[in-house]
């Protein structure tokens, strides 16, 4: 499996700032090729690379004011073996965060899937979730977590994934985000999914079905959309002019959802 991705993004920097991109494939993920080009004003920017414990590749810099471009692409041969599971993280994820308010629904999770292990509970909550919401695109603030989306009965991709990952710690289950290039996703942007923990590994659940989750290509993961934004910026404003997301794949692959799949 051959998987092209890219992404490309026009900033206006209003002054001096710190900027942090989470564009680039996470470190396991076996790449043939890569580039990232930051320009500013005409000149190329060098960031510093921060790699953390999931392998999730953030790039770091400071930028003065004026008009930025950022190119990022990378052609990502076969899967990379699943990553160890770490002790910790079936702590942390089964911990209530800002936007997965998992003690707020968690007598809901119970009442809906009290007693549902393994495929049967990811395959319930996926479905439970997808039949509850209907998505549209700039529907959600920024701000909106689980139980707003729940209330709201619509969203996109992240709060999908929020509502997700609150059911799923509610009950128990260690649950977490993560940001991917999705091959295959209409319309083309940035994807998340929640991941879950059953059976003594990570289990991908995306209750959007709207890309097989074979072809997805890991980016970045945490608790929820607050850890794994594209970008973030301190110190001065910025505004996005343009982003576009390209993800293709030699072979589209055909999803079965009654499956449990790895994001590998």
């Amino acid at each position: 499996m051959l998987r092209n991705v890219s992404a490309h993004l026009e900033i206006d920097v209003a002054g001096r700032t710190n900027m942090v991109f989470s564009l680039a494939v996470a470190q396991a993920n076996l790449l043939e090729s890569e580039k990232l080009d930051i320009v500013l004003n005409g000149q190329r920017l060098l960031p510093a690379e921060l790699v953390d414990r999931h392998g999730s590749r953030l790039h770091e810099l400071i930028s003065e004011q004026g008009r930025m471009t950022v190119d990022y692409s990378a052609a990502v041969r076969g899967q990379a073996l699943p990553a160890p599971v770490d002790p910790m993280d079936l702590i942390v994820y089964l911990r209530p965060s800002r936007y997965c308010e998992s003690d707020s629904l968690a007598p809901t999770a119970q009442s809906e899937f009290g007693g549902l292990s393994g495929t049967a509970l990811l395959d319930a909550i996926g479905t439970w979730v997808h039949d509850r919401l209907y998505y549209v695109p700039g529907s959600s603030r920024v701000t909106d977590g689980a139980v707003g989306t729940l209330l709201a009965r619509q969203g996109v991709c992240r709060d999908y994934a929020h509502l997700v990952i609150a059911l799923l710690r509610g009950i128990d289950v260690p649950a977490r985000m993560v940001a991917v290039y999705a091959p295959g996703l209409s319309p083309m942007d940035f994807h998340a999914v929640a991941e879950a923990y059953v059976d003594g590994t990570w289990h991908i659940v995306d209750a959007t079905g709207l890309a097989p989750r074979q072809s997805l290509v890991r980016i970045s993961t945490g608790r929820d959309a607050a850890d794994i934004a594209f970008l973030t910026n301190h110190w001065a404003n910025i505004t996005l002019r343009d982003l576009s997301v390209l993800a293709v794949v030699d072979e589209l692959p055909v999803d079965d959802p009654s499956l449990l799949v790895q994001l590998r």
